[in-house]
C-alpha cells in the first residue's frame, strides 16, 4: 500500500510540474523555461524536477503529451455530441488551432518539430499525436458522409490529411505572431478551407 501511495504521489508531482511548465510558457515564452526557473516556481529544487524527467527536452516532451491528453478528451466528448457534422468540424478547428501567439502547446509543437530529425523517440511520439488527430478527423468524416451530410465520394482520409496540414500551417503563422495571422483570422481561413475540401451537402 505504502508503494501505491508513493507512486500515487509521484504522478500527482509530474502533473503539477507539467501544468506548471505549461503555465510558464504562456507566461514568459519556452526561451525563459529553465529546470532553475521552473523549480523556484514549484518551491523545489532542479535536481527533483531532473529525478521525475532527466531532462529538458524529457520535460518538453512529457508537457506536450500531458497537453495533448486532455484534448484527447475533449475531441472524443466532440465525437459523441448530438450536433450536425458540420458544426462538429466547426468546433474540432476551433479545438486544433492555437488560443493566440502564446499558446503554450503551439509553442512546444515548434520547439519540437526541429529537434525531430535528431531524436527517435520524439518522431514516434509526435507521430502517436498527429494519428490521433487523423483518426478522429477521418471518424468525423466518415460519419458526417454517413448521415448524407457530406458528399459520398469524400475520400476522407486524403481530405482529412489535407485538412490537418493546413491548420498546422496556420496554427504556425498565429504562434509566431505572424502580420494578419492572428486566431479570428487563422479561423476564418480554416472554414473556408474546409468547406472547399470538405463540400457540405
Amino acid at each position: 500500500m505504502a508503494g501505491a501511495v508513493r507512486r500515487r504521489d509521484g504522478q500527482i508531482a509530474q502533473e503539477r510540474m507539467l501544468e506548471e511548465a505549461m503555465a510558464a510558457i504562456a507566461e514568459d515564452g519556452l526561451a525563459a523555461l529553465t529546470m532553475s526557473a521552473l523549480a523556484e516556481r514549484l518551491g523545489t529544487s532542479g535536481g527533483h524536477i531532473l529525478y521525475y524527467f532527466g531532462s529538458k527536452d524529457r520535460l518538453l516532451l512529457e508537457a506536450l503529451r500531458w497537453s495533448e491528453d486532455r484534448l484527447t478528451a475533449e475531441r472524443t466528448e466532440l465525437l459523441g455530441r448530438r450536433v450536425t457534422a458540420h458544426r462538429k468540424l466547426a468546433l474540432f478547428l476551433e479545438l486544433y488551432l492555437p488560443r493566440g501567439p502564446r499558446d503554450p502547446r503551439w509553442t512546444l509543437w515548434i520547439e519540437l518539430w526541429a529537434r525531430t530529425p535528431a531524436s527517435e523517440q520524439l518522431r514516434t511520439a509526435q507521430q502517436d499525436i498527429d494519428d490521433g488527430w487523423q483518426r478522429d478527423l477521418e471518424a468525423l468524416l466518415a460519419k458526417g458522409v454517413g448521415q448524407g451530410r457530406f458528399d459520398a465520394a469524400l475520400d476522407v482520409p486524403a481530405r482529412a490529411s489535407e485538412l490537418l496540414a493546413l491548420l498546422d500551417g496556420l496554427s504556425t503563422r498565429v504562434v509566431l505572431g505572424q502580420h494578419g495571422a492572428d486566431r479570428t483570422e487563422a479561423l476564418a481561413r480554416a472554414h473556408s478551407a474546409a468547406s472547399l475540401l470538405i463540400p457540405h451537402l
